[in-house]
């Protein structure tokens, strides 16, 4: 009996995956349709109406057996199923979170990115894919006035796209972990007779460190601190240098190794701003040798702007820095910049070389394998869509874009402050504007939170406006507070003018 395979004729029955004439006709299409999307986006309501299960009882409980549906019964589903389950996150009164810049230049990158269909794990794999991406590390690098440490200029400096900032502090952290070991001649002891590593972090820090403390093996859960140290933070709700130095002190009498210490340059809540100068200072006065990571998500990609580098004074002095042109530079997500004055670490740390990955270009030790900078081994062009963006819009745009942002928020602020239903709940801070209704004669401050609360939803089933909210310390306790990101890719003076008409009319009703 034969062994072959007596099936159809599978070089004529297997689908034909891409059809350079379909991918034409059906591109031209999607575009139509996605700029009929944002030409109208404005007029959609910006929080999904959707119910839980909306979405899926309205698609198939099973796929095609083959497939037949013309595009246009694809795009027609586009319209009627998947639209109305979003929340409009390129809405121009999207004020909630933070904002998730996308743009035309953006779109269209990440649509060559995709249409090249590039793994780029190797610099065998696509040499354009891994020097592309390092030409725009370093691009961004001297838009934002980073010092060459960070960079490939320096012989042990670098970047890297990462997905997120949660990525990229997770992958700090793992160097962090092997450098101090290895610093402490503890590498190859067994784990038993390993110290407990310690990690440090402001009490206003993303919640992205605890996940990479979980992730790494320094905790458990999200409420196990034997080995994380949230630390105090101040009036203006950024770091305790003071603090930071006694805890590190209070864990090398205890016989902990201190690890890690992650900075947050603009915190999620607030936006408030920890020192980098005087956390750096602090550590080095009481021993410490581990790493020094500064998370600057949102806020780093102000620094575009020589007016606001001010909050990244003392970085030449940390080990890794992030920050997210997908946030606030019109880039689309996804798109991390991770920094790090110290590569050969972090390609210590993540380095995993199995024979079927081995090349001539790798064992040259002359070449960048970003797959050694990060967790998964397959990575996508990401690079494409920044560099279509700065190409596009140009480092002047881009400032613009950001100062454009700061303006609305001080004009939002000055309207607040002049409103005596409202109060300003912590100092604005670029683009971010957090405020609350004022409390009434009596009133509790839980009774206080509550209204806000009560507002905020109102608001946001209105549909005219998203805002998100935070719970701030205060004395000794804490305030519920609303929350404005402003910095959309299509949000004008006209938007935060009825954002906050829209505010007044529903407080009045109260």
């Amino acid at each position: 009996m034969s062994d072959s395979f007596q099936g159809p004729d599978t070089d004529n029955a297997a689908p034909r995956a891409i059809d350079p004439a379909e991918l034409e006709r059906a591109g031209v299409e999607l575009l139509a349709w996605l700029g009929r999307y944002h030409q109208s986006v404005a007029t959609r309501p910006v929080l999904s109406r959707a119910r839980p299960g909306d979405v899926l009882n309205a698609l198939p409980a099973q796929p095609p057996e083959r497939g037949s549906e013309d595009w246009s019964a694809i795009l027609s589903d586009l319209d009627h199923v998947v639209t109305p389950g979003l929340t409009h996150w390129q809405h121009p009164a999207f004020y909630g979170f933070f904002p998730a810049n996308a743009s035309t230049p953006g779109i269209l990158g990440e649509l060559a990115s995709a249409g090249l269909g590039v793994q780029g794990m190797l610099w065998a794999t696509s040499p354009a894919c891994t020097e592309l991406e390092m030409r725009m590390l370093d691009w961004m690098a001297g838009a934002l006035a980073l010092p060459d440490t960070l960079t490939f200029r320096s012989p042990s400096g670098g970047g890297v796209i990462q997905g997120t900032a949660s990525e990229a502090t997770l992958v700090a952290l793992v160097a962090a972990r092997r450098r101090t070991l290895a610093r402490a001649g503890l590498l190859d002891a067994p784990r038993r007779d390993r110290p407990d590593l310690a990690l440090y972090m402001s009490s206003q820090a993303h919640s992205s460190v605890m996940k990479a403390a979980m992730v790494a093996g320094l905790a458990d859960g999200p409420d196990d601190l034997a080995n994380v140290r949230p630390i105090p933070v101040d009036d203006s709700l950024a770091l305790r240098p003071d603090a930071l130095r006694r805890a590190i002190a209070t864990d090398l009498a205890s016989g902990h190794l201190p690890c890690f210490i992650c900075a947050t340059v603009g915190t999620t809540a607030s936006l408030a701003f920890d020192p980098l100068d005087d956390i750096a200072q602090a550590a080095a006065d009481a021993g410490f040798t581990g790493w020094l990571h500064a998370d600057a998500a949102h806020a780093g990609v102000a620094c575009i702007c020589p007016e606001f580098r001010w909050m990244l004074r003392g970085i030449d002095r940390f080990d890794s820095l992030c920050l997210n042109p997908h946030k606030w530079l019109l880039t689309n997500f996804d798109c991390d910049l991770f920094y790090t004055s110290d590569r050969r670490a972090l390609v210590d740390a993540l380095s995993i070389t199995p024979e079927y990955l081995r090349n001539a270009a790798s064992e040259s030790g002359a070449v960048v394998d970003y797959r050694d900078w990060q967790i998964p081994l397959g990575r996508r062009f990401r690079a494409l869509k920044l560099w279509f963006v700065v190409r596009r819009f140009g480092l002047a745009g881009l400032r613009d874009h950001v100062r454009l942002g700061v303006r609305l928020a001080e004009w939002l602020e000055s309207r607040i402050v002049a409103d005596d239903r409202f109060e300003l709940c912590a100092p604005r801070r670029l683009s971010l504007v957090c405020f609350r209704l004022r409390a009434r004669a009596g009133e509790s401050p839980a009774q206080t939170d509550a209204r806000t609360r009560a507002l905020m939803d109102r608001l946001n089933a209105s549909g005219a406006l998203y805002l998100t909210h935070a719970v701030l310390p205060h004395g000794d306790g804490a305030r519920l507070v609303l929350r404005m990101a402003i910095g959309g890719s299509m949000t004008r003076q006209e938007h935060v003018e009825r954002a906050w008409a829209a505010i007044g009319t529903e407080t009045a009703r109260e």
